[in-house]
Order: structure tokens, then sequence, then C-alpha cells
């Protein structure tokens, strides 16, 4: 009995893949290695140990096929897709072929050959209604909510940008293969994951960016870069340890959890806004940064935090990582990627 994890050479995937190696679980990797570091994180994979890996794209129905016969699953991780906001502007038809007709083709094989696998399907906070501004109090270094401090699952969905939408639809789709086909599917709205093995770029993976412009601020204190807004905006920070842990808790629970969507971020004590993260860094580092504003993005959320709670009561599950600690690792992995670090 196999686990299948598509994106499996991304960040978040072989990061799981890592871990269920570490397990001596049989795996089976898809991925069509076309992201940054994706050969590098396969190439650390194989130093860990024996597993399958299939170079495809999830847009590929035959070739999915065959992968679903091929092997007896036991869970599917579908961690693949298209993942930036930015990238789905630029180009909204791959953003939906890959994200809602590669997730469809995953659930079609699903009900088809593997009806009994748990499925979980990582879906993001994108899929939510910004708050508005009037629930929103500006301080000197974030925006914080009038009310609640975190988000509930059963907030106002508004799926904003083609990005909001492929992602949304794939969500209700993993949601409705669960009530109309009884398929044991989960879905998990992703707020900030950071960490090891996260080849950041400037439009995707914030944390591990500013941790790199940081880096190289000590080697050349004229170093300048942009971001998008005040810098106010406000994510929780989940490490990717504790996210590979709510995905294989997802599968241990699955009884409970089939059919049910969690949001899944660091909480409230994880929160941090773009100014805070980089007072953060300057005080570790020893460094002055030098960001310069651009305008805000088109229905970027400014305030976003995971409330934690249903994850909890059905999946056992509470992020054990602090912000600290978690970008004191993000920090060591960017220090030794820019020195040609970990193969």
């Amino acid at each position: 009995m196999a686990y299948l994890i598509t994106g499996g050479c991304g960040f978040v995937g072989s990061n799981l893949a890592a871990e269920l190696l570490r397990r001596g679980e049989e795996i089976v990797i898809i991925d069509n290695l076309v992201r940054n570091g994706a050969e590098s994180n396969l190439a650390w994979l194989r130093q860990l140990g024996e597993f399958a890996f299939h170079r495809m794209d999830i847009r590929n129905a035959d070739e999915l096929e065959r992968i679903f016969q091929d092997y007896e699953l036991q869970c599917v991780f579908h961690l693949a897709g298209q993942v930036a906001m930015t990238t789905s502007l630029e180009n909204p038809r791959a953003d939906f072929d890959i994200n809602v007709g590669g997730s469809m083709n995953m659930l079609e094989c699903l009900r088809r050959f593997a009806p009994g696998a748990s499925y979980v399907y990582a879906s993001s906070n994108k899929v939510y209604r910004p708050l508005p501004d009037d629930a929103l109090r500006e301080t000197a270094t974030r925006y914080e909510p009038i009310g609640d401090p975190a988000i509930v699952e059963q907030a106002p969905l508004e799926f904003l940008t083609p990005y909001g939408c492929s992602k949304g639809a794939a969500d209700q789709y993993a949601l409705e293969y669960a009530r109309n086909f009884g398929l044991h599917t989960v879905v998990f709205r992703h707020s900030t994951i950071y960490g090891g093995r996260q080849h950041a770029t400037f439009d995707q993976g914030w944390v591990g960016w500013f941790c790199g412009l940081a880096l190289a601020t000590i080697a050349d204190p004229a170093t300048s870069f942009t971001i998008n807004g005040n810098g106010k905006q406000v994510r929780d920070l989940l490490h990717v340890s504790d996210a590979v842990a709510c995905y294989l808790a997802a599968h241990r629970n699955i009884a409970a959890a089939r059919g049910q969507v969690f949001n899944i971020g660091g909480g409230v004590a994880n929160s941090m806004s773009l100014r805070e993260l980089f007072a953060h860094l300057e005080a570790e580092l020893g460094v002055r940064l030098n960001p310069r504003e651009l305008p805000m993005r088109a229905n970027d959320q400014k305030y976003f935090v995971a409330d934690n709670k249903k994850a909890a009561a059905y999946l056992s599950w509470h992020p054990q990582m602090s912000k600290a600690e978690g970008i004191a690792d993000a920090l060591d992995w960017e220090q030794r990627r820019l020195a040609g670090g970990p193969a």
C-alpha cells in the first residue's frame, strides 16, 4: 500500500516525502520538475531512500490513470499545482488547466481506481473574501482585525483573481466528491508555509525570499528590493515540519476528517507582517534592510490568520514550532543553499 504525492519534488511535497521515507513507507512521486529547485529536491530525496518517481504532468489524464492502475494506493497527497497569483494573471488559461483540470483528473482517477484511499488537497486562503478596510485597524507595524483575530472555515468565500478561482474550484470539487461519490477527501486551506527546501521566488514563498535578501544585504549593505504595499500585511507562519505532521494526521484520522475543510496555519501566536519580519531579520543578522514600496497588489488580503481549532478537534493537531525557531531554520537553509549547500 503506497502513498502518492503529486508535486513531490516541490517544497512541501519533498518534506512530506522525506518524512515518509524515514518511516519506511512505500511512496510514489509525480512531478514535472519545472519549478525552481525541483531537480535539487529530487536528488536530495534519492539520497534518503528508494521510491518510485514519475516525471509527468497532472494534466495528462492517460498517464495519471496508469499510475493509479499500477500501484495500490492508501493515500493521495495532491500538492501539484500552479502556485502564484501573479502567474495566474499572466496566463489564466494555464492556471485553470493545471489547478482545475489537473485536479479533476486526480479526482476521477481516485473515484475509478482507488475509492478507498485518503485524498488530501492543498488549497489556499485566497478562496476567502478579504476583510474589508472597516474591519481592520492599522498599527505602526501591522493590520489587525477589529473582531476575531483568526479566520474560521465558515468565513465568506470569494474567489478573486484567476488563482483564487482555480484553487477554489478544485477545493469545492474535492468536497463534492466526498458528498456525491463517498470518497475520503480532505481540503486544507493554507496560510504561509515556510522552512527548509523552499526555493523561494519573488511571488511565492515570501519568508524564504526575504531571508535570502537579508543575507544578501550582509554581503552588500546597499542591496535594495521592492514590496507590494506598506509591508503591514499579516499572515500566520506555519513551519513545513508542522505542515507535514498535519498531512499525516489527516490520513491517520480520515474516518473523522473525510469530507471536511480545514484552515491550516501557524495561528495568532505565529502571525507576522512583512515589517515585523524585516525587524526580526535586522535584529538577528545585524543588518539594515532597504525595502522600496510599490502599490498594493489588487485583491491581496491585508490580513489572514488561520483558526486551527477545527484541525485540533478532528486531527488532534497543533503547530509545534514557533516563528522565531522557524525563521532561524529558514535562514540556516538559505545560508546553506546560497553557499552551494545541500544537494
